[in-house]
């Protein structure tokens, strides 16, 4: 997947890492799972900060909106060749999709969320950002928490390749969980975190099928002067996002960490799972295609 070259980047959408405490992290990435596993094994939940505040705005202190310099982030040909400047365009793309489409699909009003840009570790309102958690969703201050140092984790620990809707795709998905903050279905994470049907595995199976919408339409999203962002995806992308979905499996994870699979303790789905539902919502474009949590096969 490339952008447009003449395309305008909207810088005003990332920030900073800022500083805040309280709350949990919903949907952190492949760091956050090995955390998880090897918390399990030892009789503990790593996120279990305390219980029920997740949602407590009371606990909000927002972050830094200036603290970063990202004006080498101007336009599409800097999204093509600088990392940083792709999670930018990534974010403009998946915020204009959605602003038409949440009011059209769901009859709710989308609202935008900043994407937290950070290099080694901030603090966030849901627990310390690292690349030992990934990139997450904080919806007490509906923020996503990236370091753009985690997409080379991705492809050498991990084992995705290492073309952009990979990267792009692990985006998409925390801004799902952002769409599913505002259609209230988030909360479902937290009353089962657990097992292979729990309800913590199917709002990360729908955070990913609501990526793979977002993708179908991609080509399709525009910059704030009408300059379509993307080019047409290929073949070639859609692997790659899968190779990405593929890695972070809790399954793949599991079995690299510990020698063995246990479903009972997944919190993401397995490998072939995060595909499927990726591929779901990319062959239907439609929010309709992506309803986890009444779907009797995940």
């Amino acid at each position: 997947m490339t952008f447009n070259e003449g395309a305008d980047l909207d810088t005003s959408q990332v920030r900073s890492g800022g500083s805040s405490r309280g709350g949990v992290l919903i949907g952190g990435g492949a760091g956050s799972i090995i955390l998880l596993v090897i918390g399990l094994l030892l009789g503990v939940n790593p996120f279990d900060q305390g219980g029920g505040a997740a949602f407590d705005t009371s606990q909000v202190q927002q972050a830094g909106a200036s603290e970063a310099d990202f004006s080498q982030c101007q336009t599409g040909a800097d999204a093509n060749r600088d990392v940083t400047c792709r999670i930018v365009g990534t974010v403009n793309s998946v915020q204009d999709y959605w602003r038409d489409a949440l009011p059209a699909d769901a009859n709710r009003q989308y609202r935008d969320a900043y994407t937290v840009l950070y290099s080694g570790q901030t603090q966030s309102p849901c627990g310390t950002a690292s690349n030992a958690v990934g990139p997450f969703y904080c919806p007490t201050d509906e923020q996503i928490y990236i370091d753009a140092a985690f997409f080379d984790e991705l492809t050498s620990r991990f084992g995705a390749d290492d073309g952009a809707l990979a990267q792009m795709y692990v985006v998409a998905h925390e801004y799902g969980h952002h769409v599913q903050n505002i259609l209230g279905v988030l909360q479902y994470a937290q009353q089962d975190r657990q097992g292979p049907t729990s309800g913590a595995v199917r709002v990360e199976l729908m955070a990913d099928c609501l990526a793979g919408v977002w993708a179908h339409h991609a080509a399709n999203t525009q910059d704030e002067d009408g300059t379509t962002l993307i080019k047409p995806l290929t073949k070639s992308d859609i692997s790659s996002a899968l190779s990405a979905a593929a890695a972070v499996g809790d399954d793949r994870i599991q079995e690299s960490a510990t020698g063995r699979v246990n479903p009972e303790s997944w919190t993401h789905g397995s490998a072939e799972q995060r595909q499927r539902w990726f591929l779901a919502g990319y062959e239907a474009g439609t929010l309709n295609a992506c309803d986890t949590l009444s779907a009797k096969k995940l």
